[in-house]
């Protein structure tokens, strides 16, 4: 993947300079490099050994990834564009590509994706769920009565909020909003004649795929549904009386999402933000998606009307329009269901089942592994026994994303009601969570909370909570610091890690953090933690520095790197350095990778990896070699430039022994994994590992701490699987362990009271 060379990029730079090779987009593009990354997640749905109605949810997956990308980056590229960013360009042009290259290089990798997912869906999905009982039915292959049921549906359900609205000089083009579905109508009035033209926009709140069961006796349409474009286009004669509608075609469009912030020049971030939501509701159209029936003229008038720069920004779509909302198709499956995974319930912690979790944490550090371990029983069972602990005395928190209904947010409004001293960090720059924020910083601030909303220039992307507890020794910090958002949704489905712990450096780290973030506060240097954007990237660049001199000098050398993103063009210069130097390089990165591998004299010893598998690889972990004595680091950074230098990230050292051998465990096992782990080639595409042949295999890996067993079964059935494994595993025998010692404690007390 991708199936074909990207457009542009060059396969092979063995012959370009070192310093070109950081820079140029022929080598690397950041948003062709994004592209690739959901070519890898469309291959779930193409994966037969994926099951099949997960498979679907997949395609439905890469379709919402698709829609963001064009909300975010192509409306980026659209307002650069307009700029004139292209005549400011002075790079020699292989180099640099222009927004108008970069954005004829997108049109025609999407719209071969497009196709791709179509035709997964029409050929190979739908029609292996039809066998399965599960149909999207053509409305032309309906039964006579069940067209009638739905006229009926239509009459009493539909008709009354849908506006059929003309356009004419009369009436002007209608609203349209962001990822709308809507229907161009073609009519002519048998009055006079005339052609006429008209808009039915389909509400956001309607449910998009109607359920032909009628009745609770219907098993057959048990799991038959009907798109609702459908029903409205084969109904539109009770919306236009009188007329002859002579065509209707199914349309959406998709607006800029990306700003231009001048915040500092706001006098209220939070008043700025909302009033930025407002205008967004207007912004500039980047894409037309329209029925691949709908006649050029349709097509034109909708580019001319929508304001569109030409037909490159329409794309044709051979089959239902919004694939994202097959997410939303309302089956109902029977239990254990082969068409899915089959379900995995997050274990509690061992240390933690039964225990008080700060007696716990003063014990020893906790390392946390979502999902396999429990968000609910980890991390929000920390939140809130803080609140309800008459002996906390304060509770700081940084939230980026969390869920409509946190019990994280509703525990640190608790908290404060109570009369802690509770300090939070709502960042509203979150993209495409600013209403959602604003809300939770409202709701914080009845609740008497001291909020922040950010800092002017920055987004603040770490996680940390900070407990202040009033202990018989006096006052003792306790924190929780991780890789992922306070969401415990999000929770259930990304791979994150989060140290729970009391160490008193850490501890006064976290204090100098919140000094940082919510007053007037410069922490030059800090104890434990690696802070953006300070000092954190001259901390890797010294720890990479370190393995390169430990290799010159014979000594074991070695990086192993893990993150979503890594384009930063210092770290990565410095990770060729390394390589050239005889520094084992692996990195384990699921998306963006500006590296290239394989290159002669430059890149030899550096390995990529992409997994992509049942969920979503998000932590962050590094490990330097450091001569035989290992360290490790986790947290929120990727080795993306916009983490080193414009967001506030948070990486901690993970100093216990126990805690080292599970993140090594977890990095053995990624680097294990042949059945969902992707090997970047040296021309830049990527090869699923365990299919076909690479003509150089990928290097081999020696684990170090996860076992024969674990090794075995990643190898063959994947990362998520084996961790699930070994995770439910320990979980079962520490159980038992507990279940063991209560029994003997309950048989003790049964001896003294019988002897009494």
């Amino acid at each position: 993947m991708p199936l074909q060379k990207q457009e542009g990029l060059e396969a092979d730079v063995a012959d370009i300079g070192l310093d070109a090779l950081v820079v140029a987009d022929l080598v690397y593009n950041k948003e062709l490099s994004w592209l690739a990354f959901n070519w890898r997640v469309l291959h779930m749905a193409l994966d037969v050994h994926v099951p099949l109605f997960e498979r679907l949810r997949f395609l439905a997956i890469s379709a919402c990834n698709i829609d963001e990308f064009f909300c975010k980056r192509v409306g980026a590229l659209k307002r650069q564009e307009a700029a004139g960013v292209e005549n400011l360009i002075k790079l020699q042009p292989r180099m640099a590509w222009t927004p108008q290259q970069q954005l004829k290089h997108i049109a025609r990798d999407v719209r071969l994706m497009v196709d791709t997912q179509i035709a997964c869906l029409t050929e190979e999905l739908l029609p292996a769920l039809n066998k399965k009982e599960i149909k999207l039915v053509d409305y032309d292959g309906l039964h006579l009565h069940e067209k009638d049921q739905l006229r009926l549906y239509f009459k009493s359900a539909l008709e009354p909020i849908l506006t059929p609205l003309a356009v004419d000089p009369g009436h002007p083009f209608p609203y349209i909003g962001n990822l709308t579905l809507s229907i161009a109508v073609v009519l002519r009035d048998p009055y006079d004649d005339a052609v006429q033209f008209a808009i039915v926009s389909v509400p956001s709140g309607l449910e998009r795929w109607k359920s032909l069961e009628f009745t609770e006796t219907d098993e057959y349409n048990r799991n038959a549904f009907v798109p609702v474009e459908d029903i409205i286009i084969n109904n539109l004669d009770l919306l236009f009386g009188g007329m002859e509608i002579k065509g209707a075609y199914a349309f959406r469009t998709t607006r800029n999402a990306d700003v231009a912030r001048n915040e500092e020049e706001a006098e209220d971030l939070l008043e700025m933000i909302a009033d930025e939501m407002r205008e967004l509701r207007f912004a500039p159209f980047v894409r037309l998606e329209v029925d691949r029936e709908m006649p050029l003229e349709v097509v034109q008038r909708l580019v001319m009307e929508l304001g569109l720069n030409d037909l490159n920004d329409v794309y044709a779509v051979c089959g239902p329009i919004a694939l994202g909302e097959l997410a939303s198709l309302p089956v109902k499956l029977e239990v254990n269901s082969s068409l899915v995974y089959t379900p995995w319930t997050p274990k509690t912690h061992p240390r933690i089942q039964g225990a008080d979790i700060f007696e716990v944490i003063r014990k020893g550090d906790i390392l946390l592994h979502h999902p396999y371990h429990s968000f609910v029983t980890s991390i929000q069972h920390f939140v809130e026994a803080a609140a309800n602990d008459p002996k906390v005395m304060a509770i700081k928190a940084t939230l980026y994303r969390t869920s409509n209904d946190s019990p994280v947010i509703s525990a640190l409004a608790k908290a404060a009601e109570s009369g802690k001293q509770v300090a939070v960090l709502v960042e509203l720059k979150a993209r495409f969570d600013e209403e959602r924020n604003i809300g939770f910083a409202q709701k914080l601030e009845d609740a008497c909370c001291n909020v922040v909303y950010g800092l002017i220039g920055l987004k603040t992307h770490c996680k940390c909570i900070l407990v202040v507890r009033k202990e018989d020794d006096g006052l003792r910090t306790y924190v929780h610091i991780g890789t992922g958002n306070y969401n415990p949704r999000t929770a259930s489905v990304y791979t994150d890690f989060g140290l729970l712990s009391c160490d008193p450096d850490l501890g006064m780290d976290v204090i100098n953090l919140f000094k940082y973030l919510t007053g007037y506060h410069r922490q030059v240097a800090y104890l434990k933690l690696l802070v953006s954007p300070g000092t954190m990237r001259n901390e890797f660049v010294w720890l990479i520095e370190r393995e390169i001199v430990n290799a010159q000098m014979g000594k074991p050398a070695s990086i192993i790197v893990k993150c979503n993103g890594l384009d930063d063009q210092v770290m990565v210069t410095k990770l060729y350095e390394a390589s050239k130097a005889g520094v084992k390089v692996d990195c384990i990165v699921r998306g963006m990778c500006r590296i290239r591998t394989g290159i002669p004299n430059v890149s030899d010893n550096i390995r990529v990896v992409s997994i992509i598998g049942r969920f979503l690889e998000h932590h962050r972990v590094m490990r330097f070699e450091n001569g035989g004595k290992a360290e490790y680091y986790m947290g929120s950074a990727d080795w993306m430039n916009r983490n080193l230098t414009r967001r506030v990230e948070v990486v901690v050292p993970v100093e216990a022994e126990p805690l080292q051998k599970e993140l090594q465990e977890m990095l053995d096992a990624c680097l294990c994994d042949r059945r969902n782990a992707w090997e970047m080639r040296p021309d830049g595409r990527y090869q699923l590992l365990g299919i076909g042949t690479m003509k150089t295999p990928p290097r081999e890996h020696t684990p170090q701490a996860a076992s024969s067993k674990l090794a075995a079964t990643v190898e063959n059935k994947g990362l998520h699987e084996g961790l699930m494994e070994i995770v439910a595993k320990r979980c079962r025998k520490a159980r038992k362990l507990i279940m063991g010692k209560r029994t003997e404690a309950s048989r003790k007390l049964v001896i003294k009271t019988t002897a009494v």
